[in-house]
């Protein structure tokens, strides 16, 4: 029997020994899944090899240098994981890329990262890349997966693929070393210009191995993916699914998520936290709409999910009560995720300590984990064994790493997963990784000796002008209680006092001021209504009752637009850039200290 892989492409040969699938992959085509057998993955991906090599794509000499780079930017879908997968057997290095990238950060990434092959998905994409074409001296070829006019669709590639290359290719995975850089992930972060994260088989490898035994993965098992496969968790929870045998199947896209969890039935999906909420605020919308007696139930259920609390008995008078909530109410949430969810991993951002309780009350258990690209990305994660969860922490750290809080409380962490450092940048590696330690960035603090819990962001710490230093992301994550904010951001550097940019959930807020009879046109005349800015007043009541003094909001500002990706705002995994909306919305934010 085959060894445990040690590079990422091995996982075909163990899966196809181990447990051959009919549908190792699978993508919607026209409205109907089309599957690929783990033999047929094997096959093809021998064949997109040998056209890789035939388009002259090398390792050259095994160094980051010497090896040929090739970009993708797509949505998840099959063709995704047989290029990475095709691109590591020739010995080159893949840089995946958002799809929502602007066109100044793009030409960026592709001429630091030295591109010279290019997979695009859809015409969207490929007008955003021939936009800045003559700013891309490297990149030779681009191929598409969806059949585009004026490129070469990516079966093209195969076409050239000749079976007199396999023994090259055989050659090439024998030589390629676990320490070798396998993928550069250019981080837009919060700040500043992209920085290239290089990452080895081993830095990965090293995490599909300490983080499969803490999840519900087993041949048996089958896995829905939408969360973006250019992000290192994606990724690497993939070959996780591969390496336990787990089929994977595709989202077509955001919006048919609910459709396709119906179909597909998964036991396993990873998620980010704001899609829970949306999930979450959809449930609440149907619950509010309810009369009478279903209506005391569904708000009966929900109270009771809210007071749950793991690893202690509540005792079974309510134990029996939830188990009639579970039968009456929570199953429909269970059957709108498909009915056999056993795990929803969750990471990228704190998920709200009430959605965590209600989803576990209601047998939909949420695994809150951390990381960040650098670290392949998993350092910590709650498990599904009980005693192994913590609601509001990010879980016990995994084997094989170690973590230590520096004197300030930032989170600094050691082991195979750490990045080989930032391409081309040796003053950012330095400044990151001291004496092998790994510098995060985040502050934190070990629970019980056991959980780590995250305080905040070293960089987003601010201190009030009268000294008092304010960590902007608990209090924001406590806002975002209320169903009628969909985002927030604290603000008060060098200022008197503590403040709020607020965007409503315009959709809730909305539905309000029509059960009031409050006439409104835009959302720019609804956040001017007199009603609604005491509704927020309220909220600000009841919410900054749990901060001290100098973390209490004073006042707020509501904005009539969302923060979106593509406004610059928020990060490709939905987080807040903070310098951004400053400098956005300096001169609202200036009239509230005025």
């Amino acid at each position: 029997m085959m060894d445990q892989p040690s590079r990422l492409f091995d996982v075909i040969a163990y899966q196809l020994e181990n447990y051959p699938k009919e549908d190792m992959l699978a993508g919607k085509i026209d409205g109907k899944w089309k599957k690929y057998s783990t033999k047929e993955v094997a096959d093809l991906t021998m064949q997109f090899s040998s056209g890789l090599l035939q388009l002259g794509i090398s390792r050259g000499d095994g160094t980051m240098e010497g090896k040929d780079k090739i970009a993708i930017i797509s949505p998840n879908r099959p063709e995704w994981i047989l290029t990475d997968l095709a691109c590591q057997q020739t010995g080159a290095v893949l840089t995946p890329i958002y799809p929502t990238i602007s066109q100044h950060e793009l030409a960026f990434v592709l001429n630091d990262g030295g591109a010279r092959i290019l997979f695009v998905s859809d015409q969207e994409i490929l007008d955003k890349v021939n936009g800045i074409r003559e700013q891309l001296p490297h990149l030779k070829e681009i191929f598409s997966f969806d059949q585009l006019p004026g490129v070469r669709h990516w079966t093209e590639v195969l076409t050239l693929g000749t079976p007199a290359d396999y023994p090259t290719i055989e050659a090439i995975k024998k030589a390629t070393d676990p320490e070798e850089l396998m993928t550069i992930i250019y981080t837009s972060g919060t700040t500043g210009t992209p920085k290239g994260v290089m990452l080895s088989h081993r830095n990965v490898m090293s995490n599909v191995v300490a983080c499969t035994p803490y999840l519900p993965v087993s041949s048996n098992a089958r896995a829905l993916s939408f969360l973006p496969l250019n992000h290192i968790f994606e990724r690497m929870v993939t070959y996780v699914y591969l390496t336990a045998g787990v089929p994977i199947y595709y989202a077509e896209n955001m919006d048919s998520i609910a459709e396709n969890l119906r179909e597909v039935k998964p036991t396993i999906f990873t998620t980010v936290p704001r899609l829970l909420e949306k999930v979450y605020e959809k449930i609440m919308t149907k619950g509010l709409e309810l009369k009478g007696i279903k209506r005391g139930l569904f708000f009966w259920a929900l109270e009771l999910g809210k007071q749950y609390e793991i690893n202690k008995s509540q005792g079974w008078w309510y134990n029996l009560q939830l188990s009639i909530a579970n039968a009456l109410v929570f199953k429909k949430w269970r059957e709108a995720l498909g009915g056999n969810i056993q795990a929803v991993v969750t990471g990228a951002a704190a998920c709200q300590m009430r959605l965590l309780k209600i989803f576990t009350a209601g047998r939909i258990p949420v695994l809150e984990g951390y990381g960040l690209t650098e670290t392949s990305p998993v350092i910590s994660v709650n498990r599904v064994a009980e005693k192994d969860r913590m609601f509001g922490t990010v879980g016990p750290i995994i084997s094989g790493i170690e973590v230590k809080l520096a004197e300030d409380g930032e989170i600094l962490c050691k082991g195979p997963n750490i990045t080989m450092g930032y391409y081309k940048r040796p003053d950012l590696t330095a400044d990151a990784i001291k004496d092998g330690w790994f510098h995060t960035g985040d502050i934190g603090v070990l629970v019980n000796n056991q959980f780590l819990k995250i305080t905040d962001r070293k960089k987003e710490l601010f201190k009030t002008s009268g000294g008092k230093f304010v960590a902007p992301q608990p209090i924001e994550n406590k806002f975002k209680e209320s169903p009628y904010i969909e985002q927030i951001m604290v603000v008060g550097e060098d200022h008197k006092f503590t403040a709020a940019l607020i965007v409503p959930s315009f959709p809730n807020l909305k539905n309000w001021c029509d059960k009031k009879g409050l006439a409104y046109a835009t959302n720019e005349g609804i956040v001017q209504l007199p009603e609604v800015k005491e509704l927020f007043q309220q909220a600000l009541d009841k919410y900054n009752q749990f901060f001290s003094h100098v973390e209490q909001l004073k006042k707020f500002q509501l904005m009539p637009q969302e923060w979106t990706v593509d406004g610059g705002e928020l990060t490709p995994t939905l987080k807040l850039k903070r310098k951004v909306i400053l400098e956005k919305y300096r001169d609202v934010i200036e009239a509230m200290y005025n």
